[in-house]
C-alpha cells in the first residue's frame, strides 16, 4: 500500500554521531597512566638537578620516588608470576634498573623504569579504547521499540525482550529495533552503517530491514525475524571481539621469547658473579664484574635499535595526516602484500553529485521545443528544495553551482521511497524514481526512455525522472564522486605490493563495476554485508596473504579487525572503524596510504641496520667483560654510545625528505613488467 504524506524532517545523525559511545575512557582514569606520568615527572625534575651539580640529597630521593612510582606495579606483577613459577620480563627490567642503581648508575635505571612504565600505560589505554568502541557500537540499536498487540494496541518494550514473530511499529525518523521484514508501509532506510550504501534504500512490503538502521519519512510495520543476540549489529560486535582475540597467539609467542630471555639473563648474571668466586676471586670484584655485565648486556640498545625508526616514521606520518596507533602497527604496515578497499566513503566521497542532465526531445512545452538543461534542472531543484533526501540535496546543490534562480514551490508532498511532487510556476512537477515495469508489460518492447534509463543505471548511476504535468520531460543521473588521486594511489599500491588492489563493497554490482573500470581495479566483490567482508579478508589470509584493509564505516569494522593491518578514513569514518583500525587517515587523502606503507618499509630497513649495530656493540662489550677486565666507566660509555648511534640513525625518518621519498614514484616490480 502506498500513501502520500507531507515530508517531515527526520533526525539524521552523522556517521560519527551514530556510533558515538555513551562513555569513553579517559587517559587520566587509567592507574597505569597516572603512575607512568608521576614517574616521568619525578625523573624530569631530578635530571636537571643532577646535571647542574646539585647535592645527591636533592636528586637522589626524586630518582628513588621515580623508581617506586613506575616500578612497583611491574615488580608486584613479576612477583606474582614467580609464585606461578614463571619468570616475568617485568621483574627482570626492575631488577636490571636496581642493579644499575647498585653500581652507581641511578639515572640509567630510572630512565629504564620510566620507559617501561610508559609502555604499559599505552597498552592499557589501547585496550580500554577498544572496549569502549565495541560497547559504543551497541548504541546503534535503540533501547526500546514499539510492539503491536493482538488487540490493536501498542506497547513500548526493551529491544532485548523482542522475540521472533513480534510486530513492530517504526515511526518516521526512528531507528529500527530488530532485524525483520516489512509487512506494511512505504519508506526508505539509511543503511550506511550496515551495508555502506551511500543512499537511503526504499522499503516496502516484503523488504528486509536491519536493527539500528534509520527509518525515513514513512511509517512501517515490521515482523521480527531474528533475536536481538543474532542481529547484524550484534554479529558485528562479536566479530570485532573475535578478530581482536585472534591476535593472542602472537602475544603468546612474544611472552615465550621474553621468558627465555629472562631466564637466560638471570642465569648469565649469576654465573658471572659466582664463577670467579669459585676460583678465589673477591666478592667486591665479582659483584662489580656482574653488575658491569648486567649493564652492557642490558636490552636498552636493542630496544632503541627498533623503536626510533618506527616512532620517527609514526611522527612523520602524523605530520602528514596519517595517525598510526603504535610502532608495532608501523612495522606491520611494511609487510602487507595485498590491499582491499571499501567503496563508499573510501574510494569515493560518500555523497552523491549530479553527473548528467538529459532533457527529453519530446518532453517540452506545447510548442514541441524541449526544455533546456538549465530549465529542467531549475524545475527539479525547486521541487526538491524542501526535501532532506541526499539525492535532493545533490540536485539543489548542482542548481546553485550553476547560478540558477529557484522559484518558490508550493503544495510540496513526498511519497516515501519514490519521490516528491510540488507546484512550480503553475506546473505540477514530480521528481521520482523510474517506474518499475508491471508484470503484464514484461513481454513488450521497452521504450526509448526505459532503454536510456537502463543504460545509465548499468553505468552505475542513480536515475530519477522529472515529470511536468504528468509528462516525463527529462532524466537526471547521479553518482558518487571518486576521491581525487584515487587512481594514482591504487597504482602506487599495486607497485608496492606487486598485486592489484581489491574492492570489497556493500554497494550494488553495477556501481562497483563502474568504479573498478574508472580506477583500474582487478578484483571486485559487491553486495557484501559486514560478515562477508570479514570472510573475504580471512579467505585471503588463509592463503598466506598479509592484507591491508582500508575502510570507513561500521560495516568495515569486522574486516578492519580481521585484517593483518587496517586503515580508516578519518573524516568519513565511524567511531568504531576509527577505534578498530590500526591507523587513521585524518584528511581522507588516499595518496597517503601508499606513502605510509613505503615509510614503514624504510623504517624496517633502518631497524635491521640498527639491530646489526646494537648487536656488534653488545657482543663486543660482553666478550670484553667476560674475557678481560672491562672498566665500568668504559662499559657504560660503550653501552650509552651504541644507544646514541642507533637512536640518531633511527631519527633520520623524522626529516621531511623521508616523507618525500615515500611519496615519490617507484619502479614496478619485475613481475609486473613482463609484456
Amino acid at each position: 500500500m502506498s500513501s502520500t504524506v507531507t515530508r517531515r524532517p527526520a533526525p539524521a545523525p552523522t556517521r560519527h554521531e551514530a556510533v558515538a559511545p555513551r562513555w569513553r575512557t579517559r587517559v587520566s582514569a587509567l592507574p597505569e597512566a597516572r603512575w607512568a606520568a608521576a614517574s616521568l615527572a619525578l625523573f624530569l625534575i631530578a635530571l636537571p638537578l643532577q646535571l647542574t651539580g646539585a647535592p645527591a640529597a636533592l636528586h637522589g630521593p626524586l630518582y628513588a620516588a621515580a623508581y617506586v612510582a613506575g616500578g612497583w606495579e611491574p615488580a608486584w606483577s613479576g612477583l606474582r608470576a614467580l609464585r606461578r613459577r614463571t619468570l616475568d620480563v617485568d621483574l627482570l627490567m626492575v631488577v636490571a634498573a636496581l642493579g644499575a642503581a647498585a653500581v652507581g648508575q641511578l639515572t640509567d635505571g630510572a630512565l629504564l623504569i620510566v620507559i617501561f612504565a610508559t609502555s604499559g600505560a599505552l597498552e592499557a589505554l589501547a585496550t580500554a579504547r577498544t572496549a569502549d568502541s565495541v560497547r559504543g557500537l551497541l548504541d546503534l540499536a535503540p533501547a526500546t521499540a514499539t510492539r503491536l498487540l493482538d488487540d490493536g494496541g501498542e506497547e513500548t518494550v526493551p529491544t532485548g525482550a523482542l522475540a521472533v514473530g513480534d510486530t513492530l511499529l517504526v515511526r518516521p525518523g526512528e531507528r529500527i529495533g530488530a532485524d525483520g521484514r516489512v509487512l506494511d508501509g512505504d519508506s526508505e532506510a539509511d543503511q550506511a552503517t550496515i551495508t555502506g550504501e551511500p543512499l537511503p534504500v526504499a522499503k516496502g512490503p516484503g523488504d528486509g530491514v536491519f536493527a539500528g538502521t534509520l527509518n525515513g519519512t514513512g511509517a512501517l510495520r515490521v515482523r521480527v525475524e531474528r533475536d536481538a543476540a543474532d542481529s547484524v549489529i550484534a554479529r558485528i560486535v562479536a566479530m570485532v571481539e573475535e578478530a581482536s582475540e585472534t591476535k593472542a597467539p602472537t602475544q603468546l609467542f612474544i611472552e615465550k621469547v621474553e621468558q627465555r630471555y629472562s631466564v637466560g639473563m638471570v642465569a648469565a648474571t649469576l654465573a658471572v658473579f659466582a664463577v670467579p668466586l669459585g676460583f678465589g676471586a673477591g666478592v667486591t670484584g665479582s659483584l662489580l664484574r656482574a653488575m658491569t655485565f648486567m649493564i652492557v648486556a642490558s636490552p636498552c640498545a636493542v630496544v632503541l635499535a627498533t623503536m626510533p625508526p618506527l616512532l620517527s616514521a609514526v611522527a612523520n606520518a602524523g605530520r602528514h595526516g596519517v595517525l598510526v596507533k603504535s610502532a608495532v602497527v608501523m612495522e606491520r604496515l611494511g609487510g602487507i602484500d595485498t590491499v582491499a578497499l571499501d567503496k563508499t566513503g573510501t574510494l569515493t566521497e560518500g555523497t552523491p553529485y549530479l553527473a548528467a542532465v538529459h532533457p527529453l526531445p519530446d518532453g517540452g512545452p506545447a510548442d514541441g521545443a524541449p526544455l533546456t538543461e538549465d530549465a529542467l534542472l531549475t524545475a527539479a531543484a525547486a521541487a526538491e528544495h524542501r526535501s532532506e533526501h541526499p539525492l535532493a540535496r545533490a540536485i539543489v546543490r548542482a542548481a546553485r553551482e550553476r547560478g540558477l534562480d529557484l522559484p518558490v514551490a508550493e503544495d510540496f508532498t513526498s511519497t516515501p521511497g519514490t519521490g516528491v511532487t510540488a507546484t512550480v510556476q503553475g506546473h505540477t512537477v514530480t521528481v521520482a524514481a523510474p517506474p518499475r515495469p508491471s508484470p503484464g508489460a514484461q513481454g513488450s518492447a521497452p521504450s526509448q526512455l526505459a532503454l536510456h534509463t537502463r543504460e545509465l543505471e548499468e553505468g552505475g548511476h542513480t536515475v530519477v525522472h522529472v515529470r511536468r504535468d504528468g509528462v516525463t520531460v527529462g532524466v537526471l543521473a547521479l553518482a558518487d564522486r571518486i576521491r581525487p588521486g584515487a587512481a594514482a594511489a591504487l597504482a602506487a599500491l599495486r607497485t608496492l605490493t606487486g598485486s592489484a588492489p581489491l574492492l570489497l563493497t556493500g554497494d550494488n554490482p553495477r556501481a562497483a563495476a563502474r568504479l573498478a573500470d574508472e580506477v583500474a581495479l582487478a578484483g571486485v566483490r559487491a553486495g557484501l554485508l559486514p560478515q562477508d567482508k570479514a570472510a573475504a579478508v580471512r579467505e585471503l589470509a588463509h592463503t598466506g596473504r598479509k592484507v591491508l584493509v582500508v575502510g570507513d564505516g561500521v560495516n568495515d569494522a569486522p574486516a578492519l579487525a580481521a585484517a593483518h593491518t587496517g586503515i580508516a578514513m578519518g573524516q568519513a569514518g565511524s567511531d568504531l572503524a576509527l577505534e578498530t583500525a590500526d591507523a587513521v587517515i585524518v584528511r581522507d587523502e588516499l595518496a597517503t596510504v601508499p606513502a605510509v606503507v613505503a615509510l614503514s618499509r624504510a623504517a624496517r630497513r633502518l631497524v635491521v641496520q640498527n639491530l646489526a649495530i646494537a648487536g656488534v656493540f653488545l657482543s663486543g662489550l660482553v666478550l670484553w667483560d667476560l674475557a678481560g677486565t672491562l672498566p665500568l666507566p668504559l662499559g657504560v660509555l660503550g653501552h650509552e654510545g651504541s644507544t646514541v648511534i642507533v637512536g640518531l640513525n633511527g631519527l633520520r625518518l623524522l626529516r621531511e625528505s623521508a616523507w618525500r621519498r615515500a611519496c615519490a614514484p617507484r619502479p614496478r616490480p619485475r613481475s609486473d613488467r613482463a609484456g
